[in-house]
């Protein structure tokens, strides 16, 4: 059993930055991959990022390639979602999740309640 609580969404302006944390709770974390996701709303939920277990491979919507990075820290159990150059389509609600294989599919095992990115112009 994995909980997952994200963290670090907030109101940014547009070309700002935020920075999401996704801490998990068990000492088995490390056993799993951790995905990025997000909703807007009336939208379907999509892929921003995922890491795998070990930190040798990441993945990247194209719509955020070059602009956000995802990073892990075993001793903190946490996960990081690094947002940069942000754009108004980005306001949504930011998920993360944790399964045992790197998907990039919101089909994952485990889920956070999320937090709420709200991008201005």
């Amino acid at each position: 059993q994995v909980q997952l609580v994200e963290s670090g969404g907030g109101l940014v302006q547009v070309g700002g930055s935020l920075r999401l944390s996704c801490a998990a709770s068990g000492r088995t974390f490390s056993r799993y991959a951790v995905g990025w996701f997000r909703q807007a709303p009336g939208k379907e939920r999509e892929f921003v990022s995922v890491i795998d277990r070990s930190a040798s491979r990441t993945d990247y919507a194209d719509s955020v390639k070059g602009r956000c990075t995802i990073s892990r820290d075993k001793a903190k159990n946490t996960v990081y979602l690094q947002m940069n150059s942000l754009k108004p389509e980005e306001t949504a609600v930011y998920y993360c999740a944790a399964d045992s294989l790197l998907r990039l599919s919101p089909t994952y095992e485990y889920w956070g309640q999320g937090t709420q990115v709200t991008v201005s112009s």
